[in-house]
């Protein structure tokens, strides 16, 4: 069995970011986690991005026993009324287990396009990571451009029961080890393969397979064989068989090792 820890399902079936999910996105939502299914994905983390997005995402985990939510904001969509936007998000994790919540997030810091705030990104954070705690769930760090940064605000919950996950990790060994030394898993998706990628490989081969979890970042970041192509779940299983192979492990191993780490970090039933 395969869980994909990060996707965005939602975004995967409409046209347009922060809007709601129709009855007629419904039926195709249904055949994303069948196919899934076939290739042995039995449970999907349905990630977040905004409050719509937050709420798209419940309803999707609501409706399929295969699907489990995270709600919060990501830093790129982190506006200046991002409070009353997080203020919504608290009552809905209020009422997690109705609602299926397993996660906060994904939430962080994101450097890499013009114009963003570094003292709003920081403080929508740093209450990301204060919910997560206040309801003992996983959170799912979004960091681009922005290492030393999230090292930073991280560090001021060190002492915490704090744990989470790296999404789409593309950091350095010394973060990883950081990471991993303080309740983090690794999130590895399809740009494991990407050719020029060596640093991410280099990392995977040093932390092991106990220290990540698979992720696909769909409809995003494809495997290299299907660049160009919208990422799905159902794709979980090329990534694990790359990883199997960069770490001279059986594809056995990855599966039940991601699994187990998935199913103990978003305390998802077995």
């Amino acid at each position: 069995m395969f869980i994909d820890t990060h996707c965005h399902i939602n975004i995967i079936i409409k046209k347009d970011f922060d809007t709601y999910i129709t009855s007629e996105d419904f039926q195709k939502s249904k055949k994303i986690i069948e196919e899934a299914e076939k290739k042995s994905v039995a449970k999907i983390i349905n990630v977040a991005t905004s409050l719509i997005e937050s709420l798209n995402s419940i309803h999707l985990a609501v409706a399929y026993p295969q699907i489990y939510a995270t709600v919060g904001i990501h830093p790129n969509d982190c506006t200046e009324n991002w409070q009353q936007d997080f203020n919504e998000i608290k009552k809905l994790v209020q009422e997690k287990e109705k609602n299926k919540i397993h996660g906060i997030g994904e939430c962080g810091l994101d450097f890499h396009y013009p114009d963003y705030t570094i003292q709003r990104q920081k403080d929508a954070f740093k209450a990301h990571i204060e919910l997560a705690l206040e309801h003992n769930l996983a959170l799912v760090v979004h960091t681009r451009d922005a290492g030393e940064e999230t090292l930073r605000s991280l560090e001021e919950f060190k002492n915490s029961p704090l744990r989470g996950v790296i999404h789409c990790f593309s950091e350095t060994l010394l973060f990883a080890e950081y990471a991993i030394n303080n309740n983090f898993l690794l999130g590895i998706g399809g740009t494991v393969t990407y050719p020029k990628n060596n640093t991410l490989r280099e990392v995977v081969k040093a932390v092991d397979v106990n220290n990540i979890v698979l992720e696909t970042d769909a409809p995003f970041l494809p495997p290299q064989s299907l660049r160009g192509k919208q990422n799905h779940p159902q794709n979980i299983p090329l990534i694990a068989e790359y990883i199997a192979q960069l770490c001279n492990t059986s594809l056995e191993n990855v599966a039940r090792t991601t699994t187990d780490n998935a199913i103990k970090l978003f305390n998802l039933p077995g």
